[in-house]
């Protein structure tokens, strides 16, 4: 890894700390959230961009390893639920307020320096708005797991859908407006659900669009591309590709080419939800 990428990466790693801080030691947040608020606030360059044989960006990968040294350091904690800090964590960011510094303690296992106080905690303003949006989240999630499935996993895990959705229950539930209903909107001709789980769900290898077993199935009714499959308990990362190549494919938050998606599962049946007006995938569990 060159120098500035190391660098860039500190820096990246530093943010992850500090937006997990931001959020309180309370709070869970979704590690592929964090991961793309650091490279939104420092973008990968042209090596990092480069995308390795999993469909995954160099620098993205270099970003989610690096994060297990948080986790070794006992800063950080990842769940089923997310990801969050933990007090020694938040001290951390006190005792070492730079990357340089961070990075540092890091590699020469610097514990915090006893007696190190806790951050400030933000402005009244910001922790409301934290609060309300982990609090809309929360309600989306909950309204979409009160849904009922309506569709089922056969024995190879590809999808077979016995009824529609119009996705107004949950919005309904959530106290959200109602989707305007689209008549048609311009798909694409495939949508596959790209991930490291494609050979449990039968296929030859991982991470390979051009796959049957990996296809999604666009329901007309809500225009929503969907898979259901059954997967053993495990973080799972994935992307939407579109027409069986990675010409065009979308990760965490519709970005194109953008940041693997992530998923803490339990175990069991999950849905796989993709929209190709926001480009993005939801999950949900019966």
């Amino acid at each position: 890894m060159s120098a500035n990428a190391q660098e860039n990466n500190a820096r990246r790693l530093k943010a992850v700390l500090d937006s997990l801080a931001r959020a309180g030691q309370e709070t869970k947040v979704g590690g592929s959230a964090v991961l793309a608020e650091a490279i939104g606030l420092f973008p990968l360059n042209a090596q990092e961009s480069e995308l390795l044989s999993g469909g995954v960006p160099r620098g993205h990968k270099t970003l989610t390893a690096a994060t297990t040294r948080l986790v070794k350091a006992g800063w950080l904690v990842k769940g089923r639920g997310g990801w969050s800090i933990t007090e020694e964590g938040l001290r951390a960011t006190v005792a070492f307020p730079d990357a340089v510094s961070l990075a540092t303690a890091l590699a020469e296992g610097t514990p915090v320096p006893a007696g190190t106080p806790l951050p400030e905690q933000a402005p009244a303003e910001a922790a409301a708005v934290l609060v309300e949006t982990v609090q809309l989240v929360d309600a989306v999630e909950q309204a979409e797991s009160a849904e009922p499935d309506r569709t089922t996993a056969d024995s190879t895990g590809k999808g077979s859908e016995e009824g529609t959705e119009d996705g107004t229950a949950g919005a309904a539930a959530a106290g959200l407006p109602a989707a305007p209903e689209e008549a048609a909107y311009p798909q694409p001709e495939a949508v596959a659900l790209a991930g490291d789980f494609g050979t449990l769900m039968g296929c030859p290898e991982d991470w390979q669009p051009k796959f049957d077993e990996v296809q999604m199935r666009l329901d007309p009714a809500d225009q929503l591309w969907k898979l259901t499959v059954d997967l053993p308990a495990g973080f799972y990362s994935f992307k939407a590709a579109l027409n069986r190549s990675w010409d065009e494919n979308y990760g965490a938050f519709g970005q194109p080419n953008g940041s693997n998606h992530e998923l803490h599962h339990p175990g069991g049946p999950v849905t796989f939800r993709y929209d190709h007006r926001t480009k993005d995938i939801t999950t949900s569990r019966p």
